[in-house]
């Protein structure tokens, strides 16, 4: 299962599941990498939460293209 970071208050961690929407608290210190809002995490039984750095950059890469898109249609409402 892969998980964005909502935010992170304290020692919590508030994650959404990028496919399902179910959002799930976890303690921090069951996270072994430096995070941050917006990281992507795959979970698995054996090796927990890791930083899934691909699909945070793809992801990344979409929602910049997305922006670009409204940013050239407002422009054209303009006219």
């Amino acid at each position: 299962m892969k998980y964005a970071v909502d935010r992170i208050e304290g020692e919590l961690v508030v994650l959404e599941n990028i496919e399902s929407g179910e959002v799930v608290h976890v303690n921090i210190k069951e996270i072994n990498a430096d995070i941050h809002e917006g990281s992507i995490l795959k979970y698995s039984k054996s090796h927990g939460y890791t930083v899934d750095v691909k699909t945070e950059n793809s992801r990344r890469e979409d929602f910049r293209s997305r922006l670009e898109r409204l940013k050239n249609l407002k422009k054209w409402d303009e006219f």
